[in-house]
């Protein structure tokens, strides 16, 4: 679907819902963003009832008996759980979309789904909103609003490359006059990057180190400059003792650990160029291609995708909630088709 019929009814939405595996992110018109928890969900299977939601959900994790287990409701930006779904919403934003409904009896919503979502998961997503007294939604594109929230100009007929890399799939497009040319949908995200890791831990160190660990490991290679500059100490249960042990790793190490699932993500960047115009090609090769989502800082994935591809790779300025941004957007009325703006050019 081009972009004007859908920036056309986005306009007259009041909330934009940006449901990820990840994280959940709730924007409002006129307020901004209003809510960004993790779409998690704790529950206790002995007395049959939710214990935590979202961030103090993700507090418990590791932490927590045998009996409570965790739920995302959400994977592959589908909604795979329609009654956590809905308590996830009304946690995060619920008081918010209360005082909304009042200044707008019937709310409309904008809600983001991937670009090869089947016909259930729009059904399923149309569940979910309406529990929470949303009676009217508008579904858009992922990749499209992604694209909109790095700042790519898609209204216009030249090509745009988005690789949007989230926690448990990592989606590869590419945009021309608003709509998706080629896509290619790889299930490659950062909870395969941290199985990667506690797996090498396991096997070079005999150490199983916790969820959050791995984590903080992920983001402190990812914010040092040099990557290989960075040693982390890690925390862990040792594997023969079952003692608590730590361990420095090395960050150049670490980074290889990481690099072996990467490598389908750059074959999903191949699958999508081979299926594009030779036109749409050549631009892609002056503007180059943008990194979003939650492991876009990785360490190594911009200059692996630089190596195979040969192309300008860059990291948009807030890669972590760009579907939201450009979701926003869209709802605020801020982005304009080609025939009303101003060219880039």
């Amino acid at each position: 679907m081009t972009l004007v019929p859908v920036l056309e009814r986005a306009r007259r939405c009041t909330v934009a819902v940006d449901l990820g595996a990840d994280r959940t992110r709730v924007y409002l018109r006129g307020h901004g963003l209003v809510a960004d928890e993790p779409s998690l969900v704790a529950f206790d299977t002995e007395r049959g009832e939710v214990v935590a939601i979202g961030t103090t959900a993700e507090q418990l994790t590791g932490r927590s008996p045998e009996h409570v287990i965790f739920i995302k409701p959400v994977a592959g930006g589908m909604v795979v759980d329609v009654e956590m779904a809905r308590r996830l919403l009304r946690h995060v934003a619920g008081s918010k979309l209360r005082r909304a409904r009042l200044r707008t009896p019937v709310l409309r919503a904008a809600l983001s789904l991937p670009h090869d979502a089947p016909p259930v998961a729009r059904r399923t997503a149309f569940e979910t909103l309406a529990g929470l007294g949303l009676r009217r939604v508008e579904l858009v594109d992922s990749l499209l609003a992604a694209a909109v929230g790095c700042g790519l100009p898609v209204e216009y007929p030249e090509a745009t490359m988005i690789v949007l890399a989230n926690s448990d799939s990592t989606q590869v497009a590419v945009l021309s006059m608003g709509t998706v040319v080629a896509s290619e949908t790889v299930p490659v995200g950062s909870d395969t990057i941290d199985r990667a890791v506690v797996e090498y831990f396991r096997g070079h160190h005999e150490l199983t180190p916790s969820y959050q660990t791995v984590q903080s490991l992920r983001e402190a290679i990812g914010r040092s400059v040099p990557a290989d500059e960075a040693d982390v100490e890690l925390n862990g249960r040792d594997i023969v003792s079952g003692l608590a042990r730590s361990v420095t790793a090395d960050a150049r190490v670490a980074r290889d650990a990481m690099a072996g699932p990467l490598r389908p993500i750059l074959d999903g960047v191949s699958m999508v160029l081979r299926r594009c115009p030779p036109d749409l090609v050549v631009d892609i090769a002056d503007s180059g291609l943008t990194l979003g989502g939650s492991i876009s800082r990785l360490p190594g994935l911009d200059s692996l995708l630089r190596t195979a591809t040969g192309l300008r790779v860059q990291i948009a300025e807030h890669p972590d909630g760009c579907v939201a941004r450009g979701l926003g957007a869209m709802i605020e009325g801020k982005i304009l088709p080609a025939r009303e703006s101003v060219p880039v050019r």
